[in-house]
């Protein structure tokens, strides 16, 4: 043979070099990538059968990988152990391995029925920083022409460069396993944080409300939870999409009486670039950055009526416009809105328009004040001061005479006028322990979002003992509060509703005041 056949296969080689380097740099998909590579080697360089073993880190064998022309169900169970057959040869030896003839190598064990016995064979290991990560495996379609020399080069540099792709591809394995380790762990937080055993309760209106929790978790159903301030509607609305199919999707929120109607607008829909001044870009609104996920709209009965037809539209159609665009958005949003406000007045008086009101009543979650489930007190107070005391980093604890003194106390503000009674308690605490001088409550006023009647009633009664200034003695206040309560029952003739309603209070608040005080019920 003569010599002026090699810078012929040199120039084919540096060709089929650059090509199969472009294979590579094109995706991160590993195993099409190789698929790829070694069609590149049969077409362009006359090497078939191209097969590529990875070495399994937990086994230590070498797992088929790629081959080039064979079901994937054909090859992948073929694994060969340290000095088994040719490709277990470098495994054990970490050496390329050429043979002239296939059919003269009596370790040749020819599992995949892929190769010819007549024609040439060359292994070259796969290397990542000295370590061997697996075999590149292929067959010259021709005999031995005298290059066999040039081609296990060849080979050698492929498997170099497959090398590089391999230890990229391992390197982005372990960041998208770190990176899903992390969102699961993330999601598991937030399911915890946002889920059930953050809404506190085993009150008969609190099982109501998980009941209806679980039942519209379910499906995309729109929901309005409506209740005065502080009773948690943003827990609520948490809860429902971390417990829903949506709950791999985006959660957005936005408080619609915290933004003027101007900028509402843009933050709901987005804004082209150029709409307005200082709109140097485009941006994505709140309902195309939940789509696919929930979008959590509070105070919704603060928005303006001008803004209530547009937001009708988005609801009723599931598209919309950026603002300055013409351009139609689709959009899959579940929507949970939340306000404080009577809308049904609202609707009365001409400010909230009635086709979106029905729009957004589907399904209504009405929590209940504090004041009307009392019994509750105990476990809520001792969430509060679970997570207060995480922020401190020391336990806290509430002694009787406080529990009492919190018991007395008709809380307008629910539970977020608790939170914060406990949080000044809590700072004031010099060893965690809070005691009744320590509960220091607002002046009392009237709950926002009673009723004519519930407003009427003489709450003061249920009141005053939690009136008694910070430097009276606890016993004295709850003495008085104790015969106001006996007074009661005895006028009522130990009827417990009866007292209930002259006091103001609900049965299950004086049923909760009989228990506190230690009243023994007499039986008439």
């Amino acid at each position: 043979m003569s010599d002026d056949r090699s810078p012929v296969l040199l120039r084919a080689h540096y060709e089929m070099l650059f090509r199969v380097s472009q294979v590579l740099s094109r995706s991160l998909d590993f195993q099409q990538t190789l698929r790829e590579v070694l069609r590149t080697l049969e077409i362009t360089g006359h090497l078939g059968g191209g097969m590529v073993t990875v070495v399994d880190p937990d086994a230590g064998d070498l797992t088929v990988h790629a081959v080039h022309g064979l079901d994937s169900e054909v090859y992948e169970p073929v694994r060969y152990q340290s000095g088994e057959g040719v490709i277990g040869m470098i495994l054990e030896g970490g050496r390329t391995v050429a043979i002239p003839r296939l059919g003269d190598e009596p370790r040749f064990l020819n599992r995949l029925g892929l190769y010819d016995k007549d024609l040439p064979f060359i292994a070259a290991p796969i290397q990542v920083g000295g370590a061997l990560q697996g075999v590149l495996a292929v067959q010259p379609d021709a005999p031995d022409d005298g290059l066999l020399v040039e081609r296990v080069r060849f080979v050698e540099m492929v498997a170099n460069l497959i090398g590089q792709s391999v230890r990229l591809s391992l390197d982005v394995d372990r960041d998208r396993k770190s990176i899903a380790e992390e969102r699961d762990t993330l999601r598991r937080t937030v399911r915890q944080r946002h889920g059930f055993d953050n809404l506190v309760g085993h009150s008969d209106p609190m099982r109501r409300i998980f009941d209806q929790i679980r039942m519209v978790a379910k499906w995309p159903t729109t929901v309005l939870i409506r209740g005065e301030t502080g009773t948690g509607k943003e827990l609520i609305a948490n809860a429902i999409h971390y417990n829903s199919p949506r709950a791999r999707g985006p959660y957005v929120r936005l408080n619609c009486a915290s933004l003027p109607e101007n900028l509402l607008e843009s933050e709901l829909f987005g804004h082209e670039k150029g709409s307005f001044t200082g709109a140097v870009s485009s941006r994505k609104g709140r309902f195309e950055m939940a789509d696919g996920g929930t979008l959590f709209l509070d105070e919704i009965g603060d928005i303006s009526p001008a803004f209530q037809a547009k937001l009708l539209r988005v609801l009723q159609e599931g598209e919309l416009e950026r603002v300055g665009g013409s351009r139609t958005v689709k959009v899959d949003v579940r929507l949970i809105a939340a306000t404080h406000r009577d809308l049904e007045a609202a609707v009365e008086a001409g400010d909230f328009r009635e086709d979106l009101y029905y729009r957004l009543n589907v399904m209504p979650i009405l929590p209940p004040p504090l004041r009307e489930r009392m019994e509750d007190l105990p476990e809520i107070a001792r969430h509060l001061l679970e997570r207060l005391g995480g922020v401190q980093s020391r336990p806290l604890s509430l002694t009787a005479a406080a529990q009492r003194r919190l018991a007395q106390h008709a809380w307008p503000g629910n539970v977020r006028e608790l939170e914060n009674c406990l949080e000044r308690a809590a700072v004031m605490s010099t060893n965690g322990e809070i005691d009744a001088d320590l509960i220091r409550i607002d002046k009392p006023r009237a709950a926002p979002g009673r009723s004519a009647i519930t407003a009427a009633a003489p709450v003061v009664r249920f009141q005053a003992a939690a009136d008694v200034d910070a430097e009276e003695v606890e016993p004295g206040g709850e003495q008085s509060e104790r015969r106001r309560v006996v007074a009661a029952l005895e006028q009522a003739g130990w009827v417990q509703a009866r007292a209930a309603r002259l006091l103001g209070m609900t049965p299950r608040q004086i049923a909760y005041r009989i228990q506190t005080l230690n009243i023994e019920v007499r039986q008439i």
